[in-house]
C-alpha cells in the first residue's frame, strides 16, 4: 500500500471513530450512560454493531474514549490557567477557580455527564489516574516557579502539588464537589483556595 493511501486510510479510519465518539457522547448526555448500548449508537450511525466493533472492542472502550476527551478539554483549562502571565499564586488560583467552574458547568450541571465520570472514577481507570497526573505535573510546575521566584518556601515542587490538589480536592473531584454544595457546614471555595496557597508561602 502507497504511502498515499495508507494516510487516506488512516484519515478514514479516524473519521469513523470521531462519528463514533461524538454520536456516543450525545446518547450518553441524552439517555444516560448506562442506558444507552452499542446497537443504539450503531442505529442512530445507519451502520450495524459489527461496523462499530470494527474501531471500539466494547461500550467500555468507548466510555474511555468518550471520557479521555472530556478529561483532555479540562487540562486545556487548566494548562491555560497555569500559563498565562501573573505570579505563582495567581496561577494557581486561576487554575483552582477554573477547574472547579468547569466541573460545575459541565459534570454537575449535566447529570448525564456526570453519571459518567463517575463511572469512570468507581472503575479506576487508567484515563482518569493519567488526568490526575497530567494535573499535578502542571501543579508541579507552577510551584515550581513560585519557590524559584522566591514566593513559595524551599520544598519538593512533586510533592507539594500532591499536597496540593489534595487540599482542594473538595473544589475539583466532582463527587465532592457535589457533596459540598449540598452542605452548610464545608469550607467556600475561595478560603479552601487561599487557605492552600499560604500553606506554600514562607
Amino acid at each position: 500500500m502507497s504511502e498515499t493511501a495508507i494516510i487516506v486510510a488512516d484519515t478514514a479510519r479516524q473519521e469513523n471513530v470521531t462519528r463514533i465518539l461524538d454520536c456516543a457522547e450525545r446518547l450518553f448526555r441524552h439517555y444516560g450512560y448506562g442506558k444507552t448500548n452499542v446497537a443504539d449508537i450503531a442505529r442512530e450511525l445507519g451502520m450495524s454493531p459489527a461496523n462499530i466493533y470494527r474501531f471500539f472492542a466494547s461500550k467500555v472502550e468507548i466510555h474511555q474514549a468518550v471520557c479521555a476527551r472530556m478529561l483532555n478539554t479540562c487540562y486545556q483549562i487548566a494548562y491555560d490557567a497555569c500559563h498565562a502571565p501573573g505570579s505563582a499564586s495567581e496561577k494557581l488560583r486561576r487554575y483552582v477557580h477554573r477547574h472547579y467552574q468547569w466541573t460545575l458547568d459541565t459534570m454537575l450541571d449535566q447529570e448525564k455527564v456526570h453519571e459518567m465520570v463517575i463511572v469512570a472514577i468507581e472503575r479506576d481507570w487508567h484515563v482518569i489516574e493519567k488526568h490526575i497526573d497530567s494535573l499535578h505535573d502542571l501543579v508541579a510546575e507552577v510551584i515550581r516557579e513560585g519557590i524559584e521566584a522566591g514566593e513559595f518556601v524551599d520544598q519538593d515542587p512533586v510533592v507539594a502539588s500532591r499536597c496540593f490538589a489534595a487540599a482542594t480536592i473538595n473544589v475539583c473531584h466532582p463527587q465532592m464537589v457535589a457533596q459540598c454544595l449540598a452542605k452548610k457546614n464545608r469550607a467556600e471555595p475561595d478560603d479552601l483556595i487561599e487557605f492552600a496557597i499560604r500553606a506554600l508561602m514562607k
